[in-house]
C-alpha cells in the first residue's frame, strides 16, 4: 500500500506542477495508515492534499489506469476540503458518481476521468462523513457503460486531514 501511495503521490505531483514555473518538490507530511498527507507549491503558493487508493476495485473492465481519492486545500484560492475522485477511466458523459459513507450518500458530477462535489457545502459534508466513517464506497459508470465500485478504507483519514489542515491553516469544519 505504501508503494502505491508513493507512486500515486509522484503522479499527482507531476500533474500539479506541470502548470507552474520552478516548482519545489512536494513534501510528504506522512503516511497515516491508508492516507498520505502532502504539501506542494503552485504558482508560489502552498497547497495541501491527502490521497488514498482503493483497497478493492470491482467491475467488468479489462484495463484501468490509476484510481484514487483526494481532498485538497488551496489557501491562496480560498478553497478548502475539495473532494476529487479519479476513476482511472473516462466517465460516461453526463453521469454522476455516488459516494456512500456509513448512512450518508453523496452525488458528484463528472468530467472526463474525475468527479467533484457540486458545491463547497457538499465537499464539507463529505469530509465530515469521512472523518466519522470507516469506509467509503465510490460507484461510477465508464464511457463504455461499465459500472465500477471502489472501496476505500478511511483508516488514517482523520490524522492525515489534520496534518494538511495544520499545514495549510484550513478553517475548522
Amino acid at each position: 500500500m505504501r508503494s502505491l501511495l508513493t507512486a500515486l503521490t509522484l503522479v499527482i505531483t507531476a500533474a500539479l506542477s506541470a502548470t507552474a514555473f520552478a516548482q519545489e518538490e512536494p513534501k510528504s507530511l506522512g503516511t497515516f495508515s491508508n492516507w498520505e498527507a502532502v504539501t506542494f507549491q503552485e504558482g508560489g503558493n502552498t497547497g495541501c492534499y491527502i490521497t488514498s487508493v482503493p483497497s478493492k476495485k470491482e467491475g467488468a473492465y479489462t484495463s484501468r489506469d490509476r484510481t484514487y481519492a483526494l481532498v485538497t486545500h488551496r489557501p491562496a484560492d480560498k478553497t478548502f476540503n475539495v473532494v476529487t475522485i479519479v476513476a482511472g477511466y473516462t466517465y460516461k458523459e453526463g453521469s454522476e458518481v455516488t459516494i456512500r459513507i456509513g448512512g450518508n450518500s453523496f452525488r458528484l458530477f463528472t468530467n472526463k476521468d474525475a468527479a467533484w462535489a457540486p458545491d463547497e457545502e457538499t465537499d464539507k459534508r463529505i469530509v465530515q462523513a469521512m472523518i466519522k466513517g470507516n469506509g467509503m464506497i465510490v460507484e461510477g459508470i465508464s464511457s463504455r457503460g461499465t459500472k465500477t465500485t471502489d472501496t476505500y478504507s478511511l483508516i488514517g483519514f482523520t490524522k492525515a486531514f489534520r496534518a494538511i489542515a495544520d499545514a495549510c491553516k484550513a478553517p475548522a469544519l
